[in-house]
This record gives structure tokens, C-alpha cells and sequence, in this order.
């Protein structure tokens, strides 16, 4: 199956899930304050609908545009801009004759089941598969920056021990990319000596300038000989598979990133390498660096644990009961949604850059996997479920975060909006958020035609 056609099915599963449970979350309250529900829609049905069936009182349908989904709710100005209906008198099945209480649990209740679904799923997974990550402080020797560029600008180097963000010890290495973006400082370990930096600010910009750039650290791992092809310039050199490098020209060579730094430096010529046989046995070998600075060896061949047992890292794994899961996920949810509040105050921010990285529904596309990975799905289902709810309290009228705004207003006056204002106010708050979705979608347009 096509790469493409396996993220677009994994993208439309998880927004078809996400949509249906955040109405329901409209609904199920609605139909407890016996508010009448006059259509429950996935998809939009401009025009026309896919499906529909009218059980009760309530229209069942699926629309052909994928921007989301609704619940139409009797006497409510939402989506549906159905002002005929507001010029009549209120009916009690209305949502506008319900107690200001009962219409705040119905506007609150999309975003609520948004985030109670991305715990369950964190707390399935803590349950399922536990958490296996590499200390940061089990790195032996310091981190391998990737991108020089990068490194550079942030002021880490090669070898660098990551201690900290913003004072915060970090606790695994795949929690420093996150943690960097996020932060304001960084705190680090160089030859013994314990150095704070600040985060340049356009760091973020930095990085979105090149995104094949993003992970631009990596744990340090020997150079290992994997094969050597039949059609290597140094396959007569002596090279064995599990042959490990040790020192070039008589200088220490054990990581990829030194041995790669000599091979730089040396295009073009010989050098003598000492290597470690698998049998743990050293010996030497005199090999040619070609123009373009290789060897033409695969290199690589160990597994992370292959590395953790000769003591480059360790690999901590957790495994969780149910009732461990529990907190587990609560904790994972709230981390979650707290990095992604720093992460959109970064966007606001134009100095950062950041929003160069708002993308739209291709971006989220591109969260998935191009092969089917049930953890990874659920994962980033999660992550998505908590993008949701937080955009969708923001207080921006056409959003529940509008609707709570005023419904708080009027609970802390006592004086109701009228439903002109609040006509203009979703008229306002739609338009708004069709320039967003305009600004989205053409970021990720821009990329794909000119990155």
C-alpha cells in the first residue's frame, strides 16, 4: 500500500474519531438538559450530504468537506448562522432558555471529552507499552551534534553534556527537542565545567528554515563496519564486518562523529586505522579516503541495545499496572498540553519565528507514520485530541471558547449578550478563523513548493 494512502487513512481515521467524540460532547449534555438537537454531523455538508437519517428529533449525517464537524442545537447561534430561528420566541427545548449553567456544561463538554480521550488513550499506552527511553545523564560521552549550523547557533557542541532547560533537569535525550524549542536557556556540561546559555530567540526560525534539520542531536555511536560492499574502494583493505574503529593516524577515533571529522580532513589520502575485532582481538589497516571523504563502508550494524550492553547509554524501561497507568497518562496528558501552551505563546511571539511552523491539515497529516504503527496512531491521535481542545477554548467567537466567554460574562453580570451582538460576534469570529485556516494550509502549499 502506498505510503501516502497509508497516512491519508490514518489521518482521516483519527479526525473522523476526534470529531464524533468532541460532538458528543455537545450532545450528551444537551439530551441530559433536554435541549433539543436538530442535526449531529461529521464533516460539513455544504450543499449537500454524504449521508444522512433523521432518528427523533435529531438528523444523523456525514458531509462531504473534512473541516470538522457540528451539532446544530435549537436556538443557539453557531456554524449554522440561523437567524430565522432566533427572531422567534424561545421555546424551553432551547439552548437560549436553559440556565446560563446548563448552557456552559454544553459548550464546555467538545473540549472536556477532548482531553479525557487523550488521557484514556496515555493511560492504554502507559498500560500496553510501557515507557522505554535513554537518560540523558547515561550518556558517557556527551551528545553528537548533527548539524553543525545548528549547534552553532544554539552554542552546543559535540561531546556537550545536556543537563538542563530553563533550570529544569531533563530526564530522557528524546525529551531535549521539545524542552529546546520550548525554552528560554540551556544548561550544559563542557569539559567539566557547567555553562548556561540563552536560546536564541529566532531559534525556532532556525530551525524551520530547514526542517530535514529538526533532529539535529543525536547520541554518540561508534563506527562500526556493517559490510563491505563488492564494489568498495578499500574492499582488499582488511576490513571485517563488526570491525570497530579505535584511533585514525595514531589519534582516538571510537565515535562516528570523530571518525567522520577525520575523514574530512584527509580527502584523498591514506590513513591507518586500528580497529577491534569482534573477537575483541585489535589489529591495523592501511585504507584509502576518496575525494568526496569515505571509506565506502556501510557502517552501523548494532542495535540500541547492542550499544546499551557495551555501555554507550542506557535504555530504561517502565512497565505500569493498570492503576499506575492511571497517573501515568494524567501526567503525560497534562505535560502535553502544557508544552503545547508554551509552543502557540512562541507562535504569537513574531521575534521567534514559530509561526512558519503553522501548518494545516498536511501538516497534521504528516504527524503520521508512512507505515501502520497502532502505538504511534494512538500517540499522535492523543497529541491531536489536545491541539483540539486547547484551540477550541480559545476565547474566539465561532469557537466553544467563545461561547464560554460570553456565557461567563453574563454569570459574572447577570446582563445576557443580545443575539445581534452575538450574530456579529460569530460573523467576526468565522472570519477569522477562515484567515487562519487560509494562513495554514498556504504555509504548508509554500513548503511543498518551494522547501
Amino acid at each position: 500500500m502506498s505510503p501516502i494512502l497509508i497516512k491519508t487513512i490514518q489521518f482521516f481515521l483519527s479526525l473522523s474519531l476526534l470529531i464524533v467524540l468532541h460532538e458528543l460532547g455537545h450532545f450528551i449534555p444537551a439530551k441530559i438538559f433536554k435541549t433539543r438537537v436538530e442535526k449531529f454531523y461529521l464533516f460539513f455538508d455544504v450543499k449537500f450530504s454524504l449521508f444522512k437519517k433523521k432518528i427523533g428529533e435529531t438528523v444523523y449525517g456525514i458531509g462531504w468537506l473534512p473541516l470538522g464537524g457540528y451539532v446544530k442545537i435549537s436556538g443557539m447561534i453557531d456554524e449554522s448562522m440561523d437567524t430565522e430561528q432566533m427572531k422567534e420566541e424561545p421555546k424551553p427545548w432551547e439552548f437560549r432558555s436553559k440556565p446560563a449553567w446548563q448552557r456552559l456544561i454544553i459548550m464546555l463538554g467538545g473540549v472536556t471529552v477532548n482531553f479525557i480521550l487523550a488521557v484514556v488513550i496515555y493511560i492504554g499506552m502507559a498500560y500496553s507499552y510501557g515507557r522505554q527511553y535513554i537518560p540523558i545523564d547515561s550518556l558517557k560521552d556527551g551528545v553528537w551534534v548533527t548539524e553543525k549550523t545548528i549547534g552553532d547557533k544554539l552554542g552546543i557542541e559535540t561531546g556537550d553534556k545536556i543537563v538542563a532547560v530553563d533550570g529544569n533537569e531533563l530526564e530522557s535525550f528524546d525529551s531535549v527537542f521539545g524542552e529546546l524549542i520550548n525554552g528560554n536557556s540551556i544548561t550544559i556540561i563542557r569539559d567539566g565545567e557547567r555553562i548556561e546559555k540563552e536560546i536564541p530567540i529566532d531559534f525556532i526560525s532556525t530551525l524551520l528554515d530547514d526542517e530535514d534539520k529538526l533532529r539535529f542531536l543525536s547520541v554518540r555511536v561508534p563506527f562500526v563496519v556493517n559490510k563491505v560492499p563488492k564494489t568498495s574502494h578499500n574492499k582488499e583493505a582488511g576490513f571485517k564486518p563488526k570491525d570497530k574503529f579505535l584511533a585514525v593516524n595514531g589519534q582516538e577515533a571510537v565515535y562516528r562523529d570523530q571518525v567522520i571529522a577525520f575523514l574530512e580532513k584527509n580527502k584523498g589520502k591514506d590513513i591507518n586505522i586500528t580497529l577491534q575485532r569482534q573477537d575483541g582481538s585489535q589489529d591495523q589497516v592501511t585504507a584509502h579516503v576518496n575525494a568526496e571523504g569515505m571509506l565506502g563502508l556501510e557502517v552501523g550494524g548494532y542495535t540500541m541495545e547492542d550499544l546499551e550492553e557495551q555501555g554507550y547509554f542506557k535504555i530504561n524501561t517502565e512497565e505500569y499496572t493498570f492503576m499506575e497507568a492511571i497517573p501515568a497518562g494524567i501526567d503525560k496528558g497534562v505535560t502535553t498540553l502544557s508544552s503545547y501552551v508554551k509552543q502557540l505563546k512562541k507562535i504569537f511571539n513574531p521575534e521567534t519565528g514559530a509561526y512558519k511552523g503553522v501548518g494545516g491539515f498536511a501538516a497534521i497529516g504528516s504527524l503520521f507514520p508512512d507505515t501502520w504503527n497502532w502505538a504511534t496512531f494512538w500517540s499522535t491521535t492523543a497529541f491531536i485530541s489536545i491541539m483540539l481542545a486547547f484551540m477550541n477554548i480559545l476565547p474566539i467567537p465561532a469557537l466553544d471558547g467563545g461561547h464560554v466567554a460570553f456565557l461567563l460574562y453574563e454569570m459574572v453580570t447577570g446582563r445576557k449578550p443580545s443575539d445581534k451582538f452575538l450574530e456579529y460576534a460569530q460573523m467576526v469570529g468565522f472570519f477569522l478563523l477562515i484567515a487562519l485556516l487560509l494562513f495554514a494550509n498556504g504555509n504548508d502549499l509554500y513548503k511543498w513548493l518551494f522547501k
